[in-house]
């Protein structure tokens, strides 16, 4: 009884860890908070059914996907965003059958740091204008917070979250973002700007709205290049996690199962209406922290997450957060996701001295960030699913080797 007590409770803390980035992505993209949670709870528990519960991973909410899912949403509607993050889910099932029968070495030629870092950096800065706009306290073109007021609240909730992720120590340097929200959300009570009338009416326990996906094969075309950043963000996740717990996790349950158990919970979030699920670098923090490798744990976090999603309250709470709170969180947000591509480059050793290189990464970042539309009939490619594509055209396109060959002459 004592070790089922201290497995919940290690649940509930793993919960705890992850909720700040995993309620995050819906309140920026217009979802149902109700929804992350639900979708990261059965998520969670279709992955460890994929992977016979063998590693210690909790999905949760993905940035990846913020910038595509406002853009689709605002050109396609809702129900048929949520029909092309079901067909991004597919890409995880492709890129796992790619690495079954070819093994990573494919992938990683077809995906080389010079792909994937100007893919994630357009991720962050092609909503840039979003998080400044927010956290002036401007929604569609006018002021809908007093620009004094939105940018003091922005910016206490930026400097908490900074200071608990530069200067703290422990559980706190885990929760940064969870931090600098209830710091900004205390400070908007403070000055008047939260309206609790929707946390009064909703009932305790209510059912979340259900979305109903809607088939449109222009929103799923977009989608599927846009889930080739996170695919490789999970291969990432499950290598630093069994760096951790001192297992291969790529070949015991195996690669191809991690990246199919995150592709379904991917497509059971679009079923629902969430946003798309994946591998929690604070998670696998908290797992080093704790040294508590049982993907026990894991399962006990899911069952909170989806008791979590049925409290009313909860989620007119989480909706009450005014907007320059979450503004000043993503300025620093997105800015660090545009930091995690540049770091793939420098790590990676990219010679961007080579015109090759630098044409990728130039032609992708231009196509990203000044999100570049390309109609063929009734489908469109545009930010970053269209600079995704252009990457690995050009990638697959432009020759190595002659170039390399021809400075290696120049140097004789």
């Amino acid at each position: 009884m004592f070790s089922l007590v201290k497995q919940s409770v290690a649940g509930l803390q793993i919960l705890f860890v992850a909720f700040g980035a995993m309620v995050l992505v819906p309140l920026l993209t217009g979802l149902n908070p109700s929804m992350a949670l639900l979708g990261a709870g059965v998520g969670t528990l279709l992955f460890q059914l994929c992977t016979r519960r063998q590693v210690p991973i909790f999905l949760g909410s993905s940035f990846a996907f913020i910038a595509p899912i406002i853009y689709a949403t605002q050109t396609w509607g809702l129900p048929s965003t949520m029909f092309g993050l079901i067909a991004a889910g597919f890409m995880y099932f492709i890129l796992a059958a790619l690495i079954r029968v070819r093994g990573m070495g494919f992938v990683n030629k077809l995906l080389p740091p010079v792909v994937i870092g100007p893919v994630i950096m357009v991720i962050g800065l092609s909503v840039a204008q979003v998080a400044c706009n927010m956290a002036m306290g401007r929604a569609g073109g006018e002021q809908v917070v007093p620009a004094t007021t939105a940018l003091a609240l922005a910016g206490i909730s930026l400097a908490v979250t900074l200071i608990a992720a530069v200067f703290c120590k422990g559980w706190i340097k885990l929760i940064p973002i969870l931090c600098g929200v209830i710091a900004g959300y205390v400070a908007a009570v403070l000055m008047g700007q939260v309206n609790f009338d929707g946390l009064v009416n909703t009932p305790w326990l209510a059912l979340p709205h259900f979305e109903t996906p809607e088939i449109n094969w222009a929103a799923a075309l977009f989608m599927l290049p846009v889930a080739i950043a996170p695919c490789i963000e999970h291969i990432g996740g499950v290598l630093a996690i069994g760096g951790v717990t001192g297992q291969d996790y790529t070949k015991n349950p195996g690669l191809h199962r991690t990246l199919a158990g995150d592709g379904i919970g991917v497509c059971f979030a679009g079923f629902i209406g969430g946003p798309p699920v994946t591998t929690y670098a604070e998670v696998t923090g908290a797992v080093m922290i704790t040294r508590n490798f049982n993907p026990v744990t894991m399962t006990w976090a899911a069952v909170f997450a989806i008791i979590l999603a049925f409290f009313g309250k909860f989620n007119a709470l989480l909706t009450s957060i005014p907007m320059p709170v979450m503004g000043g969180i993503m300025l620093l947000l997105f800015g660090s996701i545009a930091a995690i591509g540049l770091k793939t480059l420098v790590e990676s050793k990219v010679d961007l001295g080579l015109a090759r290189n630098i044409a990728i990464v130039a032609v992708t970042l231009t196509v990203g960030v000044g999100a570049l539309e390309m109609k063929i009939g009734d489908f469109a490619l545009a930010g970053v699913g269209l600079a995704s594509v252009a990457a690995i055209l050009l990638n697959l396109i432009l020759p190595a080797s002659t170039e390399e060959g021809a400075m290696e002459s120049a140097k004789d």
